[in-house]
């Protein structure tokens, strides 16, 4: 009884050992037809998990993960978009800009996709609360006389005013993209300069009305100086050339008033510019300077800055 015992024995330690070898061969197999994918997830807060996983899709990855996204978030690829070995979801704010970082250019250039995910960048706001003068404007007062040549006399001083604005500025990669006017509060008002201006007439001839004629500012005066470029946006064309015919140039073209000459050179706050284009809203006390780009246009924003004609 003792070796039938025995033998019994050895013989269920066979089976066992074999269904053991088989449920393990089974494993292996199942794990090689799964074709798991190594993936890395980045959550918003920087921490990064790795996973291997079965799975295709973004969104599948992210269930199998128990990691649901709130509302004010998004991932990178989107939720739809499958996914490949290496690869990694990060997951982010909305509010993250999509940017194009290159276009096709004239030589034919492309950009990637993944060039394009690595450069998104956040746009973050800041409210700012500044005080700008307000430039006083220059008031002529025409007179006529029987003496010889003409003269002038100020009969104001003018007085630059005061406010205080709100702006909110948008900034991406340390540059200022946008600035919304939220609020003004005038602190001083400004006080017009006035000016008469006599000139000889012929006692004999019918009297004329003359008529008003714009400042030419010769010793400082402050004008609202703001900046544009060629886009479309700007110009509402894009190709640069300006009223007078030029190609419009960086450092060196300004848009003024019509009693500005074409030519005319001006010191802008201590730069020399020269008068080459118009603008439907250069009027009284505003220039609009000439830059290369609508982001620096934006960067601009508006100054107040001294103005003389260079003789």
């Amino acid at each position: 009884m003792k070796r039938e015992e025995k033998a019994s024995i050895s013989i269920m330690k066979i089976i066992c050992v074999t269904i053991i070898m088989i449920l393990i061969s089974g494993i292996g197999v199942m794990a090689v037809n799964t074709n798991l994918k190594d993936v890395k997830i980045i959550l918003q807060n920087g921490y990064e998990m790795s996973t291997l996983t079965g799975k295709t899709t973004v969104s599948e990855i992210l269930e199998e993960n128990n990691i649901v996204l709130e509302e004010n978030q998004k991932t990178i690829p989107d939720l739809n978009q499958e996914i490949t070995t290496g690869q990694s979801i990060q997951i982010t704010d909305k509010t993250y800009n999509e940017v194009q970082i290159a276009k096709i250019s004239e030589e034919g250039v492309q950009t990637t996709l993944e060039q394009i995910l690595e450069n998104y960048a956040p746009i973050t706001e800041k409210i700012v609360t500044e005080q700008v003068e307000i430039p006083y404007e220059t008031v002529t007062k025409n007179a006529t006389t029987t003496e010889q040549g003409t003269t002038s006399k100020v009969l104001k001083q003018g007085k630059n005013g005061l406010k205080e604005v709100t702006y909110k500025i948008k900034i991406q990669n340390n540059v200022e993209i946008e600035r919304t006017v939220l609020s003004e509060k005038i602190i001083k008002e400004p006080v017009n300069k006035i000016v008469q201006v006599q000139k000889t007439v012929q006692t004999t001839s019918r009297a004329s009305t003359t008529p008003r004629t714009a400042a030419v500012p010769t010793n400082g005066t402050t004008y609202k100086i703001t900046a544009y470029c060629s886009c479309a946006k700007c110009c509402g064309k894009s190709t640069g050339r300006t009223a007078s015919g030029t190609q419009a140039t960086a450092g060196r073209t300004v848009a003024a008033p019509a009693n500005f000459a074409f030519g005319t050179k001006l010191n802008i706050g201590g730069q020399i510019y020269t008068v080459e284009d118009r603008g439907g809203a250069i009027k009284g006390n505003k220039i609009d300077i000439y830059v290369n780009s609508h982001a620096a246009a934006l960067q601009w924003g508006v100054r107040y800055l001294p103005v003389s004609v260079v003789q």
